[in-house]
């Protein structure tokens, strides 16, 4: 971790340099210029910001720039033409027939689209959602979150995480001032190396333990990324059962609600027996419509919840982007008409990506990794310490193995994931350090070239492989 900072330092010096000559020569106006060390004091990061600094998104996409890498399956985008055919035709369609959608909309939510949600869902969880007091619209599922965490915790408040954790989790805790407690999931299969996501479960008295009288949130994400794993019934009746003895909110981040695979389900934590009162689900167009770089989200739970999260949002954004907003409630209105039938694109995803999963973890298993199959979302995790002799591990500087690992497979095999242990906090990486994690939602070609590299790479024949 140490190396990792130490690499966030010379990228933050070399920014100062970019500065420097602003600072040197002071400010237009022939004002007095204040010395570096002044500047540096009266300019730093504010405190609630510190320790949130590093992003490993933002080390690995320059790492994808700098080295170019042939193959990049660490973002989690497709690659090909993936949103349903009449999607980017509504954007056409909106922005040419109505000038008014050029302009702003409602704040908290375009009317349309809230209530396309408010319909969608109340099907979905059996109870009548108001599509005006109790739906958020927010921009993407990122700042649903945000607006969930920083409108409930306050210093002293503690938030529980599962770990491994999509990466914001933390640093918005830790910004709105509270304490992350962390509890990861353990692999129990008897067969580590090659199992499900399934496999990988919360120890129930380590799960009771991180809750006390100080608890505010509980953070869930199901399915889950990056590990995929879809929790039961079961599993999230002990989360619940925890969540109501000890009065904690409970944040459902399910943005990954249609990418199930069979025989998994999705159980949506809001329809458990008395969690609708204490549960803040998260959505995301992105991944709902495979179309990421939209980035609409929304949020919904009872009127009570939602009126400190929409302080949050018109202090911050306010409003959304008004066509996006339009085109999805479309896509959302033909979307609910269809469920149920072939024909429902939320009710395809899973089967168009199942092949592509299938087909990627066999050619994982073929050279020599060890994959966890995953039971949603579009990514599997894979052990590959196995295949550590086949890596100059030493020539990379870094203090994790697995950043190591995958920073020379982007320089050298041309292939690029991204490090597990980076959802993971400090005292626990080590869980994490013998996996990488994979985006499959790609075309074929893309998984096809991946298959040559890392048959390149180990110089294992495979069987003729057809997606």
């Amino acid at each position: 971790m140490l190396n990792t900072w130490s690499s966030l330092r010379t990228t933050l010096l070399k920014s100062i340099k970019v500065f420097s000559p602003i600072i040197s020569t002071g400010c237009p106006f022939h004002c007095t210029t204040p010395t570096m060390a002044t500047t540096e004091n009266k300019f730093s990061l504010p405190e609630r910001y510190k320790g949130t600094e590093y992003s490993v998104w933002v080390e690995y996409i320059q790492l994808a720039i700098e080295h170019k890498p042939d193959c990049n399956l660490g973002q989690g985008f497709p690659d090909f033409p993936a949103p349903p055919e009449y999607l980017p035709k509504y954007i056409a369609e909106v922005t040419e027939s109505n000038h008014l959608m050029n302009q702003y909309t409602r704040g908290f939510g375009h009317p349309r689209l809230v209530n396309a949600i408010a319909d969608l869902y109340s099907k979905l969880i059996g109870r009548k959602l108001d599509p005006l007091s109790e739906i958020l619209v927010t921009i993407g599922a990122y700042e649903a979150l945000y607006c969930a965490i920083h409108g409930n915790v306050g210093p002293g408040d503690e938030v529980i995480i599962v770990e491994p954790y999509f990466d914001c989790y933390e640093p918005m805790t830790i910004s709105a001032g509270g304490t992350p407690v962390f509890i990861p999931l353990r692999n129990k299969s008897n067969n580590p190396d090659s199992g499900s996501s399934a496999d990988w479960v919360l120890d129930p008295d380590e799960l009771a333990k991180a809750f006390n009288s100080k608890t505010k949130l509980f953070i869930l994400n199901t399915p889950h990324n990056p590990l995929g794993k879809v929790f039961t019934y079961e599993e999230l009746q002990v989360i619940a059962d925890l969540c109501k003895k000890h009065n904690v909110i409970c944040i459902a981040d399910e943005v990954y609600e249609w990418l199930v695979y069979k025989p998994a389900t999705h159980v949506r934590m809001a329809t458990l027996p008395g969690m609708w009162e204490r549960t803040i689900t998260i959505g995301s167009a992105g991944k709902t419509f495979s179309a990421t770089g939209w980035k609409l989200g929304w949020a919904y739970c009872p009127k009570e919840l939602m009126k400190n999260m929409v302080i949050v949002h018109q202090n911050c954004v306010y409003t959304g982007v008004t066509p996006i907003q339009e085109a999805v409630a479309r896509g959302f209105e033909r979307e609910i008409s269809l469920l149920g039938t072939p024909n429902s694109y939320f009710e395809k995803m899973s089967s168009m990506l199942q092949p592509k999963r299938d087909y990627f973890c066999q050619v994982l298993k073929d050279v020599g990794f060890a994959p966890t199959i995953p039971e949603g979302g579009y990514f599997v995790v894979s052990k590959w310490s196995d295949l550590a002799h086949k890596a100059d591990l030493n020539s990379e500087n870094d203090s994790y193995k697995d950043f190591k690992f995958t920073k020379w497979m982007t320089k050298n095999v041309k292939l690029q994931g991204i490090p597990y242990s980076a959802f993971y906090c400090p005292q626990n990486k080590p869980l994490g350090e013998d996996y990488v994690r994979y985006c499959f939602f790609k075309k074929d070609e893309t998984l096809s070239k991946a298959e040559s590299i890392l048959r390149d790479w180990t110089g294992k024949q495979l069987p003729s492989s057809h997606l």
